[in-house]
């Protein structure tokens, strides 16, 4: 008994994990939320169990806390979009119905530039070769039109066993009404070949639309070993390091999974790190009582920005990875996977800076990553970055970035800014490096620009809140360009993904696709469906929380005229669905249809098109701030140093405020610079900032005069 009560009483603290492109953030919290540790360490691309491990290593000797004492860890990682980008997944083989073979390369037999006579098309997945199809055929409501012919399918299994497939995706035509064949197949192909890994596509994505169902499938079979193999290595090395606390997993629309779910789905883990951030900014506008959201994450590999409204980040339900060109909807791989809505763009602290083919200044997509890294981190880099002119414009230090663990060397940033740079452009190597700056917070600000546009959002109207280990130095400059008069950040920015994760709540969702006339669907059944969908998505967020929080659920249905290709969202009030609840879900339909596209709408030829539910585990996170406890002090300088300052067009000497030390009645005009471990706040002319009651910073910036 004295032993439960001991290991209960260690259990003291939950660590977030993020994996990005160049740095591992490291973040831990106390259960009563009372204390908040944070690391950061290079990204270790040779094994990136191993550098987790090497974060949280640091994390608990630098601050005296026992592996024993961690209950829980909830981990973002980059493997899943780093296999898909760079088509280093499992060998895969797809079972499809006879005559569908080629669906993953006929897509949507669209052209994303119809001008293009050269254009490129993304590569699908799996091979051709790698494609198997069998005797079988469902209708659209789930009905057997052609039963499953056995010996078709005893032949594609002979084929995947001579190719020695790891991975198997089986969808079939119209397998989201009636599973029941791909099950059948399932269970062949494991009995052929057991251990082998298995996604149908009727548990993966059961949707309409077998282009985006068979895409999904596809990646989520791609993925699924290798997610399985890291995240047993890294379970097997947190419990040798002493760590006995459940593992879990960031999805890609801001939800906390167990570990079993996410080696099922790992296609939903795409986005998991950047889904962090914007669900920690989220949180935090609403604590600092900014509910409309510029989230601006600018890490040292890319940059993301995600609108929040009213205090929740923007969601979608499709996503394409591996465009061939970034900003060219339909150049990549469609994944119809829940997932927070960002744009991201190649725009990170380690963007290489060059010429382009016409002699023009170019940063990024290319980075330097974690290694070599910047030519300043002194690691073999030698092509100047983002980082780098920063360091020469003096807006970062080369004795106290990371808290001072990691030195940078300005005299190398300045050698790799002349020869790549000014030397070309013929200016000076101080010229270079503004333009740098000024170049990549440009491309930040357009792509901010259209994102809003696209939401039919005026972004001068928004509150810009800016994190990652660069946002913070690049974020006045977005929010002068953008027309922003204020601009949020907090304390902690570098390493608010992490962050993020602890603050996420459980949840799942889960579709069925059905396609009925909204008013004579049959009632028994739907209720059914909903019911087991409900129970389904509740088991999962249980095994991610126990039986600790309240459980919330969300129910909507996807409506549209017959003959439309394309739906509006309905919300359905829970309980049993009746009559008068369908003929409720028709008018809002005709409401919403009224305002979206300005036209009458009428009550009938309504079809309903899926069925979505989401449950979510409820905690109370009203109250908790990652900012450290203040006590009241007089503003202090921490040292002058000589920074570039745009208005004037030359150095100056500005003061240097150390953020932690920060009393909460400070008023601070700029040009300044805010320090803190993980990141730098670049206060520009015509601004000045105050801390909020929560440890936030809080900055208007005024206009020029």
């Amino acid at each position: 008994m004295e032993n439960k009560r001991l290991t209960r009483h260690r259990k003291m603290y939950s660590i977030g994990v993020d994996i990005g492109g160049t740095f591992t953030d490291i973040a831990l919290i106390s259960t009563e939320k009372k204390q908040v540790f944070v690391g950061k360490v290079l990204t270790d691309y040779q094994d990136l169990a191993r550098g987790v491990m090497t974060g949280i290593r640091s994390v608990l000797e630098q601050n005296g806390i026992e592996a024993a004492s961690i209950g829980r860890v909830v981990h973002g990682t980059t493997l899943v979009t780093n296999c898909l980008i760079e088509r280093r997944g499992a060998k895969t083989a797809l079972i499809v119905t006879q005559g569908f073979g080629d669906v993953l390369a006929l897509g949507r037999e669209s052209r994303y530039d119809i001008y293009d006579v050269d254009i490129e098309l993304p590569q699908p997945l799996v091979d051709r070769n790698a494609i198997f199809e069998v005797v079988e055929r469902m209708d659209y409501k789930g009905e057997v039109i052609l039963p499953l012919d056995t010996k078709s399918l005893q032949r594609a299994i002979a084929q995947i066993k001579k190719l020695k497939i790891d991975s198997v995706a089986i969808c079939l035509l119209h397998a989201y009404a009636n599973s029941h064949h791909e099950k059948i197949i399932a269970d062949a192909v494991i009995k052929a070949l057991p251990g082998i890994s298995l996604s149908l596509s009727s548990q993966v994505m059961p949707d309409i639309r077998e282009y985006e169902r068979m895409s999904t499938t596809c990646a989520n079979a791609y993925v699924q070993p290798i997610v399985k193999g890291y995240l047993d290595r890294l379970g097997e090395a947190l419990q040798d390091l002493g760590v006995h606390g459940e593992l879990c997993i960031m999805s890609s629309d801001g939800a906390v999974l167990d570990v079993a779910t996410a080696c099922q789905f790992p296609v939903r883990l795409t986005e998991s790190g950047p889904a962090g951030g914007a669900i920690a900014a989220a949180h935090l506008g609403l604590a600092s009582q900014e509910s409309h959201l510029i989230a601006y994450d600018m890490g040292g590999t890319t940059a993301k920005i995600c609108i929040i409204e009213n205090g929740e980040p923007l969601k979608s339900h499709q996503f394409e990875f591996g465009r061939v060109y970034r900003f060219a909807k339909g150049s990549g791989l469609p994944l119809q996977i829940p997932v927070i809505e960002m744009i991201e763009i190649g725009a990170g602290g380690g963007s290489i800076a060059g010429l382009n083919e016409i002699g023009m200044l170019q940063i990024g997509p290319q980075s330097a990553n974690a290694s070599p890294g910047p030519a300043c981190y002194g690691l073999g880099g030698v092509k100047p970055t983002v980082t780098d002119a920063d360091l020469v414009l003096g807006y970062l230090s080369s004795d106290s970035f990371l808290g001072g663990d990691m030195h940078l060397h300005l005299e190398k940033a300045r050698q790799a800014i002349h020869h790549a740079v000014a030397k070309p452009l013929g200016l000076s190597v101080e010229e270079a490096a503004y333009a740098i700056h000024r170049v990549v917070n440009a491309n930040m600000a357009r792509a901010a620009k259209v994102h809003c546009l696209e939401h039919g959002k005026d972004a001068r109207r928004m509150t810009l809140f800016a994190y990652g280990g660069a946002g913070p130095v690049h974020g006045f400059g977005v929010a002068q360009i953008l027309g922003v008069s204020q601009i949020l950040y907090p304390c902690r920015a570098g390493v608010m993904s992490a962050l993020g994760f602890l603050v996420a709540q459980p949840s799942f969702e889960i579709l069925r696709g059905r396609m009925e006339n909204l008013l004579e669907i049959n009632l028994a059944r739907l209720n059914a469906l909903l019911r087991e969908m409900e129970q389904e998505a509740t088991l999962v967020v249980r095994k991610s929380v126990g039986q600790r929080p309240r459980l919330q659920v969300h129910r909507e249905v996807a409506i549209r005229y017959e003959g439309q290709s394309y739906e509006l969202y309905i919300p359905v009030a829970t309980g049993v669905v009746k009559d008068k609840t369908l003929q409720s879900i028709a008018k809002d339909f005709s409401l919403a249809y009224s305002k979206r596209y300005q036209a009458l709408a009428e009550h009938d030829r309504l079809e309903s098109v899926r069925w979505r539910v989401r449950v979510s585990g409820v905690e109370s996170m009203e109250n908790f701030s990652f900012a450290m406890k203040r006590e009241k002090r007089l503003l202090k300088v921490k040292e002058r140093r000589l920074i570039y300052v745009p208005e004037k067009k030359r150095y100056v000497r500005c003061p240097v405020y150390d953020r932690y030390r920060l009393p909460y009645s400070a008023l601070i005009k700029g040009p300044a610079l805010i320090e803190e471990r993980e990141s730098t706040v670049y206060l520009g002319s015509y601004s000045r900032a105050h801390l909020t009651s929560n440890g936030d910073l809080k900055v208007i910036v005024e206009k020029k005069n």
